[in-house]
């Protein structure tokens, strides 16, 4: 989802509520810790140079059980973010939030909960790397089997 997405979601919503990728829900009196624009430069197994940007909300949940952040709020934390980063509202939004480890997670939006999304790693240069897209495929039948008495075991 992109930062652009986000925003205006959020002017079309009452309250706010993610939902971690297991349907549990993120506790109502989390907080936005951060908001930033992450620049990777980095170089893929390939030998190709990349680079990517996405923006960061970070979330924790403190024991801060009055507290319940409001569209509009998260909305002005937004603005004043792009305003000083420079952030571009086409990136892509990549949320952090304290699991057993800091998790990374995608957003979506399912017209009611924005929803977090697990990530995957991959490799960026598979045809470089000599990894097969598939494993080859091998008849049981095809192969010498080992016959008790035989001395191959």
């Amino acid at each position: 989802m992109k930062l652009s997405d986000v925003k205006n979601t959020l002017k079309q919503l009452e309250t706010i509520a993610f939902k971690l990728p297991n349907g549990e829900q993120v506790p109502e009196h989390f907080h936005v810790t951060e908001i930033g624009k992450i620049s990777k430069d980095f170089i893929d197994c390939g030998g190709t140079v990349r680079r990517e940007e996405v923006v960061n909300f970070q979330f924790w949940n403190a024991q801060d059980y009055n507290h319940r952040l409001h569209p509009e709020k998260l909305l002005k934390i937004i603005k004043l973010s792009e305003e000083i980063l420079d952030m571009n509202e086409n990136l892509e939004i990549e949320i952090e939030y304290q699991g057993q480890s800091i998790e990374k997670y995608g957003l979506e939006f399912d017209g009611k909960n924005f929803l977090l999304t697990t990530k995957q790693t991959a490799c960026l240069a598979q045809g470089n790397c000599g990894i097969p897209a598939q494993k080859p495929k091998v008849r049981l039948s095809e192969i010498n089997s080992c016959t008790p008495g035989s001395g191959c075991c």
